[in-house]
């Protein structure tokens, strides 16, 4: 795992952003043309620059992941930094239970670099191995607590069927609070854009690698 010198939420950022970025491979680690070529700094015009130069603050990989792709609309993409930095640093939501529905997410639009950067963090959050490897199956978890329960339910059901029942949003709501539930959302949503990012660009996990995730039986 790619180290940082400086352990500050920022830079935990740029590490969880970016781990998957060194030399673009596909699944049987043969090279291939990134669909967006990797920018450099020297590369940025005027309007990139500043927001390269924040991301080269905190990224241990320079410019890559959903940073490249996030680099062609500069202001968008300075936006969506600064909504990744509360979402996951200065969030309502418990640590674990963040973590937990990023990698929900992340099973859902089988995104490879969502689940390898972020399991390990989900894991020293405290997620039980257990949870995390039968969802990476695809089933529900077995032995999660439950708030994990509730953030499951709530996130695949609304993931999945576009809608949250009365049942499972009062549970949520009572477990969760109002605040809470709506930065759970708000990050749902979120991550849903970064996996559209990195799987539109194709982007891979590091060189030699293999892909964490198998495609859901189910998906489309």
């Amino acid at each position: 795992m790619i180290s940082l010198c400086r352990r500050t939420p920022a830079a935990m950022l740029g590490l969880s952003l970016t781990l998957a970025v060194a030399a673009p491979a596909d699944v049987e680690g043969t090279a291939m043309e990134k669909r967006f070529p990797q920018l450099t700094m020297d590369q940025l015009n005027e309007q990139q620059r500043p927001l390269g130069e924040e991301i080269m603050k905190v990224s241990s990989v320079g410019l890559g992941g959903p940073y490249n792709p996030m680099m062609r609309s500069p202001v968008m993409g300075e936006r969506l930094f600064r909504l990744l930095d509360y979402l996951r640093f200065k969030t309502s939501v418990p640590r674990r239970l963040n973590e937990f529905a990023i990698l929900i997410q992340a099973r859902l639009w089988t995104s490879q670099v969502e689940w390898y950067a972020h399991y390990p963090l989900a894991i020293k959050a405290g997620l039980a191995e257990g949870v995390a490897a039968d969802l990476k199956d695809g089933k529900r978890p077995a032995g999660m607590k439950p708030d994990e329960a509730v953030v499951y339910d709530f996130c695949t059901e609304l993931s999945t069927n576009h809608a949250v029942s009365d049942a499972t949003f009062n549970r949520a709501k009572e477990t969760l609070g109002e605040q809470q539930l709506v930065d759970l959302i708000a990050l749902s949503g979120t991550y849903v854009t970064v996996a559209m990012l990195l799987n539109a660009a194709q982007e891979p996990v590091p060189p030699g690698k293999s892909p964490p995730l198998q495609p859901l039986p189910a998906a489309r």
